[in-house]
């Protein structure tokens, strides 16, 4: 399982809890876009996970910006992800992003918003802000990749499922905030 995170924002120390703190300890990747600010709250995530693929943030601080990329991609189970803060041009420039890095899914954060859509073939993921969402939830991303196909949720921090992730050529469903 791929535990997907964004936009932490914490302010000094940092504790995970409840269904995020299991979903972060029973992944066996946990991918954060972006936006820890603190160098605590990064080592606090990295502590729980067995494997963390991050990239800085806008507002991380300098000893974050230091430690991650701006991006990364990696690959599960034969499907390429791409993974960003942000990038200019809205949903389009996520595509180009992943156009760039032959990448089958982009996983971004920033509007701390959950979203999940498909954009000229290529999977976009935003796990919204488990922290400090605008307009809904603190959420969350879990996903699994079998067989090339990716699936799963976006869940609220107390484990409910908000929005389906489905494999290509099938429906998912929920709010789509």
């Amino acid at each position: 399982m791929i535990t997907v995170l964004s936009d932490t924002h914490a302010s000094g120390e940092y504790d995970l809890d409840g269904a995020l703190a299991r979903a972060v300890r029973q992944a066996d990747t946990v991918v954060h876009a972006g936006d820890f600010t603190t160098e605590a709250a990064l080592d606090a995530i990295q502590e729980e996970a067995d494997r963390l693929l991050a990239v800085h943030g806008n507002a991380d601080d300098a000893t974050v910006t230091e430690r991650l990329p701006p991006a990364r991609v990696f690959e599960e189970n034969g499907v390429r992800f791409a993974v960003t803060h942000t990038q200019r041009g809205g949903e389009m420039g996520l595509v180009y992003f992943a156009r760039e890095r032959d990448a089958d899914v982009v996983i971004s954060g920033h509007t701390h918003r959950p979203r999940v859509t498909r954009e000229e073939g290529v999977l976009l993921i935003n796990p919204g802000s488990h922290e400090e969402p605008r307009g809904g939830h603190r959420t969350y991303a879990e996903l699994s990749v079998e067989n090339g196909a990716v699936e799963g949720a976006i869940r609220t921090v107390d484990g409910t499922a908000v929005q389906s992730i489905a494999p290509e050529g099938q429906s998912a469903s929920g709010t789509g905030q």
